[in-house]
């Protein structure tokens, strides 16, 4: 018998939920970020039909570092180290991603007569064009495992205060 009470019921629901969020982010920014890395001047191309700034070092900036902090990211999450954090970052650059997508689907909608979910582009995600609902619903659901990453502490390697706490 296992003397631990989380391991039965809610306590372990949660960890579950956790440790599935972790891994479907860490195979998600593992994936594109490769793929954005691997193909630099395609990604470059796509952030540039954002018109997020008009500075090309800036730009340049943007496109050769995302892709490794997306590596990192996906990375960080698989081996289950400074979770929360890594989960901090991802829901920011999610939210951000997010409200660009909206964005650029908003300006492409206000200039013809497609409805606003037929909108299709390559939103610059590694993962070709998209439909723009789908698009935003799927990164609904990724803030939501995100945050949820944030909000539990199920791993005491998370943060080192829960390290100190334990000891």
């Amino acid at each position: 018998m296992n003397p631990d009470p989380e391991s039965r019921g809610p306590g372990r629901l949660v960890r579950s939920a956790g440790h599935l969020a972790r891994l479907v982010l860490a195979a998600l920014f593992l994936y594109t970020g490769a793929v954005k890395a691997l193909h630099p001047a395609d990604f470059l191309k796509l952030l540039h039909e954002y018109h997020l700034t008009s500075q090309p070092l800036l730009l340049n900036l943007v496109a050769a570092t995302l892709p490794w902090v997306e590596v990192c990211c996906g990375g960080l999450l698989l081996v289950g180290r400074a979770v929360r954090g890594t989960a901090l970052l991802l829901l920011i650059q999610l939210i951000v991603f997010t409200g660009a997508i909206i964005a650029r689907a908003m300006s492409i909608h206000a200039g013809g007569e497609l409805p606003f979910c037929a909108i299709r582009f390559d939103c610059g995600c590694g993962t070709g064009e998209v439909n723009v609902c789908r698009k935003i619903l799927e990164n609904g659901i990724l803030i939501l495992c995100a945050a949820w990453l944030l909000a539990i502490r199920s791993d005491k390697r998370n943060l080192r205060s829960d390290q100190a706490a334990s000891a």
